[in-house]
């Protein structure tokens, strides 16, 4: 084993899924590298060994740098700093080259499936900086703001988030003082308006390591916060999830439609449909002679969906669960819909085999799927596989630059 702060020499071979590169140990055990670039030669810093087949360890000292190697812009990445980021030290172009490889490499390896040559990650506008509506801000004992560190409980004191939008990265909240709270959310909408959420110690008891949920409260600004997609306006609750990149939606509303091509008067069932985003979309394109049923397991985005989709009488989100034990509900569910098209936007975890499986037995021509995690996809990937439907088409989608996070939209046919 390894003494936690040894050095060692090692070459970065390539990206993994979490924001890091393999290398190898010279007892040949894997070195979860990270603040190298594939190709380059490293002195790292031994942070983590627990004796398995692998250990973490970060680049300190670069040896011998990739040309797409770049100095990152902001002070409080590198090692032992703000975990927020993992690519900052990489070319714009670089990190959706590794993204890309990441997502190739997830399909190999869970579902057995080359992707086809053309796949690639598409950059989202060319600013890797300035791009977050949102930030969650932690709070130390002492109530001053950070961001936490990579793979730690412990916080990073910041003067500013470069990611964040102009009132959110460069917030004054930052200089202020924020005891009793674990941490403050900071929420720009289109009009520029600012919402200021707080979250505070949820009641019950942690458990397995991990504290209850927040409660959260809107410190300042609108209890309603809207935004503008593609004509279309859409007012959510600003504890609410929304995309964070101002382009994505846009984005992925148009692969989605484009892939799945719904039709006039068809039935389309939207899975983790949150507050009817892309319940609207979809809509739209089956007219009122179509039908739209959303499902959302969350009350506060099933009461925003009421409202957003309030001119699409044809259209609705209703509140059920979406997990394991409702799967007997949601076959019942496609039963009454009799879906031509299915779409689903799972949390980073994915929908799992069981809802998998369920979805592949309706009776829709196409499946389409909206992932923030390649690994979760690439499994749920296999199990359509499995059931007899196809890979169609998958886009690439750079939503999240300097991070290691990857949206992909993609779309399954039947074999």
């Amino acid at each position: 084993m390894y003494e936690t702060g040894e050095l060692l020499d090692v070459e970065a071979g390539a990206p993994a899924h979490g924001g890091f590169c393999i290398a190898r140990a010279e007892d040949g055990r894997v070195v979860l590298l990270r603040h190298a670039l594939p190709g380059e030669q490293v002195r790292a810093r031994v942070s983590e060994d627990r004796g398995g087949s692998f250990l973490r360890a970060d680049a300190v000292e670069v040896l011998r740098a990739s040309a797409d190697r770049v100095e990152p812009p902001c002070p409080h990445a590198g090692p032992g700093r703000c975990g927020g980021c993992d690519w900052q030290h990489a070319a714009g172009q670089a990190q959706r080259a590794i993204k890309q490889a990441v997502v190739r490499d997830q399909f190999a390896r869970l579902a057995g499936l080359e992707l086809p040559p053309d796949f690639h990650v598409e950059a989202l506008s060319d600013a890797l900086l300035g791009w977050r509506t949102r930030v969650t801000y932690a709070a130390t004992r002492q109530g001053e703001l950070g961001l936490h560190r990579h793979r730690s409980h412990e916080i990073e004191p910041v003067e500013a988030c470069p990611l964040g939008l102009p009132g959110v990265g460069d917030s004054e909240l930052l200089a202020r003082r924020w005891v009793g709270l674990t941490g403050v959310e900071v929420v720009r909408d289109s009009s520029e308006q600012i919402a200021v959420v707080g979250h505070r110690p949820g009641p019950g008891r942690q458990a397995r390591g991990r504290r209850p949920p927040d409660r959260v409260e809107l410190l300042s600004g609108p209890d309603r916060v809207s935004f503008e997609v593609l004509g279309r306006t859409f007012t959510v609750d600003p504890a609410g999830f929304w995309q964070v990149h101002p382009q994505a939606l846009a984005a992925f509303v148009g692969a989605l439609l484009d892939a799945a091509a719904p039709r006039p008067g068809e039935r389309v069932l939207d899975l983790y449909a949150g507050a009817g985003a892309l319940t609207a979309f979809l809509a739209e394109r089956v007219g009122p002679t179509g039908r739209v049923v959303g499902v959302e397991s969350a009350p506060g985005p099933v009461r925003d969906a009421a409202g957003n989709l309030a001119e699409l009488p044809w259209a609705e989100v209703r509140r059920a669960r979406l997990d394991v034990n409702s799967v007997p509900a949601l076959a019942a569910l496609g039963a009454e819909v009799a879906p031509d098209v299915i779409v689903l936007d799972p949390p980073r975890a994915g929908a799992g085999k069981p809802i998998m499986q369920t979805l592949c037995a309706m009776p829709a021509r196409v499946i389409a799927y909206v992932a923030c995690d390649p690994a979760a996809l690439a499994r749920d990937a296999a199990v359509a596989l499995a059931e007899g439907w196809q890979l169609a088409r998958i886009r690439g989608f750079d939503a999240f630059p300097m991070t290691h996070h990857v949206e992909c939209v993609a779309t399954f046919a039947r074999d």
